[in-house]
């Protein structure tokens, strides 16, 4: 098994045979040892993939004026598809203002982990594998919709992951799946939590819990070096930062606010998990507080300061934002070095002291600035209320919540923490895992062996497929209409097979009859339509949208319209499948949902 954590702000692997997940540690040529490397991704001028990670960072943050214009750099670039509907011309931007697919982006920075994951077993093992060894594993949020995981399938198979043929050796896993599935498991030291209850939650069938996945923060594990000598060793190219048109956007920081992801699982007999509740959750992650802190210093450098800093020095805010990456995991004062460029273009407008007169929270003191723990706790508050309030709405559905995890980069906030356990001390026990930054990719790992272990999930959407029904002048629409030589019809008739919220085994299967409408039909066509309304008469309804369509061939007409076509729809794994046979001459078609608009 391999399994790639594609994150907003980091990513990385895990890998095993028969023994427990083993990670990659990245950032070994900077004075680092991570669990992920950044999701960032550099291209030259001609489009062509040049690096992945620390690398691409570092590579950009070198390169002179002129030579970064040509280049794309793309930094947590996950979160720009974040609520959009993907499809495969969708395009996204670059650092500098220059755009390129999405799909390329993703196909690339997923070539790069395969190429680098089989680099790293082999040199680990003294063995060369292939690619079709492995069972891969890719993970995407449980809030996305079918179209991002169609999308992630296709940016996979580009990447050489699977070709035709292979497509059943990459599994979609659910991020906070991932989680809840690697955490059920850990013993009760695994976690830092107060008052722990000395059994595992597999140990207990029946008890009820939340993942919480707080996307969207760096983390790191483990530091070779002191914090400043790793940062100066990134970011040791301030003298040769990129000099842009005020025009053109350079900083590559991060400006989405990371997805929180939320799902409620029941633990069963034998230690596989159910679905309480469908997916839950919003894009107010970690980023949305290093949003807050920059839009704060905006506020202390004004006269444009803050601009004319951001815009021709962009490595320096890198330095910054890893700066106060260290503060935000703590709840104390942040005292944050002053870099060099920024004080000399301020203090050209007025002394130092002068930007901070009248700014509650910051202070000048000597060369720092000093955000006190009142304003940095008020960072949060717009992603703390957005975590606090899908919480209170799942507590008010009657489940019997006993435990809220919390896992992802994000998790290790003290404040954070600390906010959690406050608001839901009544109701139940917070807990958070030690590393929590890597237990997505250990239980992706997990799933990929046994994807049974979810059980059931919830039916994001009710699903159907189109047909026609003998017309009935007291239930149908007379516009619906439709006649031909064997009756009176109407058309557009939405036929449920599943409805929204409801339980759906992981390998369960619907299987529905349908007949052709016509005796001599050699051809007899399905289209497939989701919505979020669970009752659904016609196709053509408003919030209806049509999601896929397929061609099964009936070519022996011998029974005209009593031919059956047997349908199979599989909905209770993490993507969707369906099935049509014609049961009189055993012709199959395999459906391939189309979620994409393009």
């Amino acid at each position: 098994i391999i399994a790639i954590d594609f994150g907003t702000t980091y990513s990385g692997y895990a890998f095993n045979k028969e023994i427990e997940p083993r990670l990659k540690y990245w950032g070994v040529e900077v004075g680092l040892e991570t669990p992920k490397a950044p999701t960032c991704i550099l291209f030259d001028g001609q489009e062509q993939f040049t690096s992945f990670g620390y690398k691409a960072k570092e590579s950009y943050i070198s390169k002179k004026s002129e030579k970064a214009k040509e280049m794309f750099f793309f930094d947590c670039f996950k979160m720009s598809l974040y609520s959009k509907k993907f499809n495969r011309d969708l395009q996204i931007k670059a650092a500098n203002g220059k755009s390129m697919k999405a799909l390329k982006v993703f196909t690339e920075a997923l070539r790069f982990l395969k190429d680098d994951a089989l680099k790293t077993i082999s040199d680990i093992t003294g063995k060369k594998f292939t690619v079709s060894e492995f069972t891969w594993v890719l993970t995407v949020p449980a809030i996305w919709d079918h179209s991002a995981k169609q999308f992630m399938r296709e940016a996979a198979m580009q990447a050489g992951i699977i070709t035709e043929g292979t497509e059943d050796k990459l599994v979609i896993a659910l991020e906070p799946e991932a989680a809840s599935i690697w955490c059920k498991k850990l013993p009760t030291d695994g976690f830092i939590a107060e008052h722990q209850k000395e059994n595992k939650i597999a140990e207990s069938p029946g008890t009820q819990y939340i993942v919480v996945d707080c996307g969207g923060t760096k983390s790191f594990t483990k530091m070779k070096q002191s914090f400043w000598t790793v940062v100066y060793m990134v970011h040791s190219y301030i003298q040769k930062v990129i000099d842009i048109s005020h025009n053109e956007k350079t900083s590559s920081m991060c400006v989405s606010g990371g997805t929180i992801d939320i799902t409620v699982h029941e633990i069963l007999e034998g230690g596989a998990v159910k679905e309480l509740n469908k997916a839950s959750g919003n894009d107010l992650g970690g980023q949305t507080v290093d949003r807050k802190f920059k839009e704060f210093l905006r506020e202390i450098f004004t006269d444009g300061v803050w601009d004319e800093y951001e815009r021709n020095y962009p490595s320096e805010v890198q330095k910054m934002m890893y700066d106060f990456t260290l503060f935000k995991k703590q709840d104390d004062d942040a005292d944050i070095d002053c870099p060099f460029n920024l004080g000399t273009i301020a203090q050209k407008k007025k002394p130092m002291e002068d930007f901070f007169k009248g700014v509650q929270g910051a202070s000048w003191d000597d060369g720092s600035i000093v955000i006190s723990k009142q304003k940095l706790r008020e960072f949060f508050t717009e992603s703390l209320q957005g975590i606090t309030q899908n919480l209170k709405e799942i507590l008010t559905k009657g489940l019997k919540i006993e435990y809220i995890l919390l896992v992802g980069g994000y998790a290790e906030s003290q404040i954070l923490q600390r906010h959690i356990k406050d608001e839901f001390i009544d109701d139940c026990q917070v807990l958070c895992p030690f590393r929590p930054q890597e237990v997505i990719m250990k239980g992706a790992v997990q799933f990929g062996r046994n994807p049974s272990v979810v059980a059931s999930r919830k039916s994001a959407f009710t699903y159907g497929v189109a047909i026609m029904e003998k017309f009935d002048i007291l239930k149908h629409k007379e516009e619906k209409k439709f006649t031909n030589d064997e009756g009176v019809w109407c058309e557009d008739v939405f036929m449920t097979l599943v409805i929204a919220d409801e339980d759906v085994g992981w390998d369960e299967v619907r299987t529905e009859t349908l007949y052709p409408i016509e005796p001599d039909q050699k051809v007899v066509s399905f289209t497939f339509y989701h919505t979020e309304k669970t009752h659904v008469t016609y196709v053509d309804e408003e919030g209806v949208e049509e999601i896929g369509s397929f061609q099964v061939e009936s070519p022996d007409t011998t029974l005209g319209t009593k031919r059956q076509i047997e349908l199979k729809i599989k909905f209770g794994f993490t993507e969707m499948t369906a099935r049509a046979t014609d049961k009189e001459t055993g012709s199959t078609k395999a459906v391939k949902l189309n979620f994409m608009t393009k």
